[in-house]
């Protein structure tokens, strides 16, 4: 809290010899937690030197600018919709952030390690992702978050496509979608055994879909064919 206070000092807007400074001064402590407790950090992720120091401190000079960006948002808001501030859906730092300094949506977290370091790292990220922040709304741990990473990758590296796959049958073992997706992953690697495999599970979790029916007796009459 002390340090909150002097942070407030150091934006330069804080008069305690008046009143309506000091309101002010209250007014910006409680915005500074509400962000802190946005981005799931403390006050020290941006204010790393002391209040008054010349030490550069570049989060804090981001802060500001994304508090100026939230309210101008916000009159934006009250005025496409003709609505006062206390009526008009008011955006947040949480509105993105909800618990994570750098607010990605999670395929672009996970598709990001994946490209980067693999897909077992991608995968130990996403447990762990889903361990600290499932049930919460900071994350889309649905069954097609993966599927979306997956999807655009499954032609050209079909490996990383099919172990996002697996670990997406591992938490959806009834997921169809990922079944018949792996099925088309595997027929780029030349795999029809573990196609048909993939593609007979996948008419067996959902035999209404006529999308999945033809993938399949397309593929039986490829292999016939061969």
């Amino acid at each position: 809290m002390k340090r909150l206070l002097l942070s407030a000092l150091a934006f330069g807007i804080c008069n305690l010899s008046s009143a309506p400074a000091a309101a002010q001064s209250r007014n910006l402590l409680a915005e500074m937690q509400a962000i802190a407790t946005a981005l799931g950090v403390t006050c020290e992720h941006c204010h790393v030197a002391p209040a008054g120091s010349t030490v550069p401190q570049p989060k804090k000079d981001i802060a500001r600018q994304m508090m100026a960006m939230t309210r101008e948002l916000n009159a934006k808001v009250q005025a496409a919709t003709g609505k006062p501030a206390a009526e008009a859906t008011q955006v947040t730092c949480a509105t993105c952030h909800r618990g994570v300094p750098i607010p990605r949506p999670l395929g672009q977290v996970i598709a990001r390690t994946l490209q980067e370091k693999g897909p077992e790292a991608a995968a130990l990220q996403y447990r762990e992702l889903r361990t600290r922040f499932y049930g919460r709304s900071t994350y889309d741990f649905t069954e097609d978050e993966l599927l979306n990473v997956a999807r655009p990758i499954a032609s050209i590296r079909p490996d990383d496509a099919i172990s996002l796959l697996e670990l997406n049958i591992e938490f959806y073992p009834n997921s169809a979608k990922s079944y018949a997706l792996m099925g088309f992953a595997y027929t780029r690697k030349f795999d029809d055994e573990s196609a048909l495999a993939s593609l007979e599970k996948a008419a067996e979790l959902d035999p209404a879909n006529g999308e999945i029916q033809g993938q399949l007796v397309q593929l039986k009459m490829l292999r016939r064919k061969r």
